[in-house]
């Protein structure tokens, strides 16, 4: 994800101080995905360097106002206007475990298997209790995506147990 194009996303109704970008990310994304202050802070001044905000008045406390610039507004748009790319997969850790798992001796891989869905199911049934709870529409779909995932991955993690399986009973690991 990139905070660059969040802090402008948020940055588009109306200026903002930077704790107000931390919490209103937070808030959108179901404070599911922390952001640090500096890297709200350190993003800020690169998008201020690049000429995509613009720093204002302080108040009271320094706390520097930022807003879009036209640039800003264009890269938005460009963004907003763009799919996400699927070139290069993510570096998934499951993924990667469970394929090094079967490869080692003496592991019980469907415990591995077995641990880590146990892990989904409470983080899936933790997900559909705060949708349940929400009324935020952004918070809700950031929560769906989770779902999604989240059930994506018991189905993967099912596709596993019964490719080892199989292969445990031609023999092969």
């Amino acid at each position: 994800m990139s905070v660059k194009h969040a802090l402008l996303a948020l940055l588009e109704p109306e200026p903002m101080y930077g704790y107000q970008l931390r919490s209103a990310f937070e808030e959108r994304t179901a404070e599911l995905w922390p952001l640090n202050i500096g890297q709200v802070y350190t993003t800020l001044s690169r998008l201020e360097r690049d000429g995509l905000v613009e720093g204002g008045e302080t108040n009271a406390e320094g706390q520097q106002l930022y807003r879009l610039t036209a640039a800003g507004k264009d890269e938005l748009a460009e963004w907003f206007g763009s799919a996400v790319p699927r070139t290069q997969p993510p570096r998934e850790e499951l993924a990667i475990k469970i394929a090094l798992a079967v490869g080692s001796s003496g592991l019980d891989v469907t415990a591995v298997i077995q641990k880590q869905r146990s892990a989904t199911m409470t983080a899936l049934q933790s997900y559909t209790r705060a949708k349940r709870a929400t009324t935020d529409l952004a918070h809700g779909l950031v929560l769906d995506a989770l779902v999604f995932d989240a059930e994506a991955e018991i189905r993967w993690l099912d596709h596993c147990e019964a490719r080892l399986r199989q292969a445990q009973r031609d023999g092969a690991r």
